[in-house]
């Protein structure tokens, strides 16, 4: 694939068009949550780019990782640069869907049913280790994340304004955990596949951390982003122009993926509309008012990691989706 286009913004001034969308809101935006949560997290840039891009795409995430390398704090120390708030929901083999969304009470003195709101009506929710959930639990989050409301009773209960999941789940210990459906996978704009610090950022943060055991330094991230100004970034990047040309480019990399003998599952149309409003993000965290094709490319392996499923013999052989996917772009012509 091509370079990140989140490093850095190329001069591209001879290119911008006259519109309404001002990136420059969504850059300060974009740098002073940056601040806040570099204050304590090292490295891992990669990660928090595509959560903000997310954030300003409307959509949801689901962190994979070993455990040990930032996930939860990363995921709670973005929420905390948001002046919004904020619900952490641990999944577990007895959680019920109640327990997640809410549940009916009999109030004996006026008698009648009360619903009272579970952890889930939050703007801000972390669910850690989401595969520790049994199925039926993790079909309670299928409504919520997809409509943004609860449907009980029959009685709708809408969401507040902003509303994002953060999920976690470990890759590696698959004991007593359940794997997510297809369905609920997604529901998810990325999963973001995060990796190991490197030498250097090791040593960073045992540097950081040599005289703060119990991480007092959290205490140091502000909340420096308001609803309505998350509201407004939302807004200008549904402004940010794309060409006809690159809504064909992301349709036929949609197309290849239902087409390739690779893969026994391909992308639905979700998947296209993802890397259509999440590459408007990356433009507009770029100070661009239009799309490119590497705002495109930049965006498929996440949208797409989670989303299609290796024929059987292919899994076998060793053969990995990023390497599918990457096989997918080189073939597609890119517009010029």
């Amino acid at each position: 694939m091509n370079n990140n286009p989140m490093e850095g913004n190329p001069d591209n001034s001879n290119e911008w068009t006259n519109t309404n969308a001002d990136v420059q809101k969504i850059q300060d935006a974009m740098d002073k949550v940056r601040t806040e949560v570099q204050k304590i997290i090292i490295g891992q840039e990669n990660m928090l780019d595509l959560m903000m891009v997310a954030l300003f795409a409307g959509g949801h995430v689901l962190l994979e990782g070993v455990p040990g390398i930032a996930k939860t704090l990363s995921a709670k120390l973005m929420t905390k640069a948001l002046n919004v708030d904020f619900t952490r929901i641990q999944f577990t083999p007895d959680l019920m869907p109640s327990d997640v969304t809410g549940t009916t009470v009999y109030n004996m003195k006026t008698a009648t049913f009360t619903f009272n709101k579970g952890p889930i009506f939050s703007n801000m929710v972390l669910i850690d280790e989401i595969n520790r959930a049994p199925a039926k639990t993790q079909a309670a989050l299928f409504e919520v994340m997809e409509e943004k409301q609860v449907s009980m009773d029959g009685t709708t209960y809408k969401m507040s304004f902003p509303f994002m999941v953060i999920a976690t789940q470990n890759p590696i210990e698959q004991e007593g955990t359940y794997k997510l459906p297809e369905a609920q996978l997604d529901r998810f704009l990325f999963r973001i596949v995060l990796e190991y610090p490197s030498l250097q950022e090791e040593q960073q943060i045992l540097r950081r951390f040599k005289d703060d055991f119990s991480k007092r330094q959290v205490s140091d991230v502000k909340a420096v982003l308001h609803p309505r100004e998350v509201k407004a970034c939302q807004e200008i990047v549904e402004r940010i122009h794309i060409k006809d040309e690159l809504l064909d480019y992301i349709a036929a990399i949609i197309n290849n993926t239902r087409n390739n003998g690779d893969l026994f599952l391909g992308a639905s149309p979700r998947a296209s509309l993802a890397i259509m409003q999440s590459a408007k993000a990356v433009a507009a965290i770029n100070g661009r008012d239009f799309v490119t094709p590497d705002d495109i490319q930049y965006v498929v392996y996440p949208v797409l990691n989670h989303r299609i499923i290796l024929t059987p013999e292919r899994e076998m052989e060793g053969l990995d989706v990023r390497d599918v996917i990457k096989d997918i772009i080189a073939k597609i012509d890119v517009p010029r």
